[in-house]
């Protein structure tokens, strides 16, 4: 039986239904459980008819400006809280799965990183994300955690609903071109994790820190172009918009987003079949979206 913490939300729900389609069963929760109050976890962790072996933890607080005016809550959910989900799957003796960030990194390298890179967050989000990967690292040995950056899908607001959106009311819109990264779509992730659940023994994919992203390394502009082209082939968008580039100090915001923040997926690719290119991967969604 498999515990999926934060179902409702764009990666849970996308999950939820990978979890149906290969067959495994599982339950799902999102705020009737609080995962910062460790005794509600507890209860519910050992009042089950199967006894959990594998805990997903989907659940974080991921509103990166407002976070730096929410330090307390954003500390209770993406390290309290991820801490308090570890310490229940080593009590319960069940494996997790955590999803983590490329927030973790501060974006002034310009080569991919790899996951042995020391972390450097430069915001409130990163830096609660980094510390709950280490608090989840310390408690429970038999631990997954997947950073990705740049996701999105069907479900919940994401760059490319916006982008969609903003198409079909504008003429033309600007988008950052100083920032780079590599998107990731919901089911390819989801099929990783689904790989993970699948791997009974711990001694073809150790236990540890991955890093997953669609393949390719591109600016927020040219993710904007290439949703722009496909949407117009596939009749999604019916009028012309201009996509115009831009730099991140024409849109201030709170915190600094990292200037470059592309994962290397070296590591994670000996366990898998092939990791799809972003534009692929765009296509397949917006194929489905259409």
């Amino acid at each position: 039986m498999i515990w999926l913490v934060g179902n409702n939300g764009m990666l849970g729900k996308e999950l939820s239904n990978a979890l149906k389609n290969a067959n495994l069963l599982f339950v799902g929760t999102d705020r009737e459980i609080d995962i910062t109050n460790l005794a509600a976890l507890l209860n519910f962790a050992t009042n089950q008819e199967q006894p959990f072996l594998w805990i997903i933890n989907c659940a974080a607080y991921t509103a990166v400006d407002k976070a730096e005016d929410d330090i307390d809550n954003c500390r209770l959910l993406n390290t309290d809280g991820a801490e308090n989900i570890a310490c229940i799957a080593f009590k319960i003796g069940a494996r997790l799965i955590h999803i983590s960030t490329d927030y973790v990194f501060n974006g002034q390298e310009n080569r991919p990183y790899k996951e042995e890179d020391p972390t450097d967050p430069i915001g409130i989000y990163g830096l609660t994300k980094r510390d709950g990967e280490i608090k989840i690292l310390q408690k429970n040995e038999k631990s997954y955690i997947i950073r990705t950056a740049w996701l999105y899908g069907k479900y919940g607001n994401n760059f490319v609903h916006t982008m969609l959106r903003l198409m079909n009311e504008r003429e033309s819109l600007s988008v950052v071109n100083d920032q780079k990264g590599s998107p990731t779509w919901t089911r390819d992730l989801a099929c990783v994790i689904i790989t993970l659940l699948n791997s009974v023994d711990s001694r073809i994919i150790p236990f540890g820190i991955y890093h997953f992203t669609n393949e390719g390394e591109i600016t927020w502009y040219d993710f904007a172009v290439e949703i722009y082209k496909q949407a117009r082939a596939l009749n999604i968008l019916t009028k012309n918009c201009e996509v115009n580039p831009c730099t991140s100090a024409d849109f201030p915001a709170k915190v600094k987003r990292p200037a470059y923040s592309v994962l290397d997926t070296s590591k994670i690719k000996a366990f898998l079949k092939r990791i799809p290119l972003w534009d692929e991967s765009l296509r397949g969604f917006l194929s489905e979206y259409a």
